[in-house]
């Protein structure tokens, strides 16, 4: 006799449900960081988002959103989002519609 036989002998008319776990939204906990920079990029401006805390797939859906919103060019990896020129406020803006907390470093 296992435990779900033991408890429907002392609980009769309960019935059994199925129950599904609520899906934890994501939540990140420190401003995204948006850097505007120029060195060893042969003098070409590009801004820089950084601190994402979530997963790489998350990542690159952020960084699609504003490539496509700005319709400009830029890529991801290692945690770092880079787009090409200098659009802090647009991206900033694009951000915190998405419901991050962003912090302008720079300039």
């Amino acid at each position: 006799m296992d435990l779900r036989d033991q408890l429907k002998n002392l609980f009769p008319e309960h019935e059994e449900q199925d129950f599904k776990m609520p899906e934890e939204k994501f939540v990140q906990k420190e401003p995204l960081v948006c850097k505007f920079e120029k060195k060893g990029r042969n003098g070409k401006p590009v801004t820089l988002i950084e601190g994402f805390e979530g997963s790489d797939d998350d990542l690159k859906t952020i960084s699609k959103k504003i490539k496509t919103t700005l319709g400009i060019g830029g890529s991801e990896k290692d945690g770092v989002i880079v787009i090409q020129g200098d659009n802090r406020d647009k991206i900033m803006k694009i951000l915190q519609e998405m419901g991050y907390k962003t912090k302008r470093v720079g300039g």
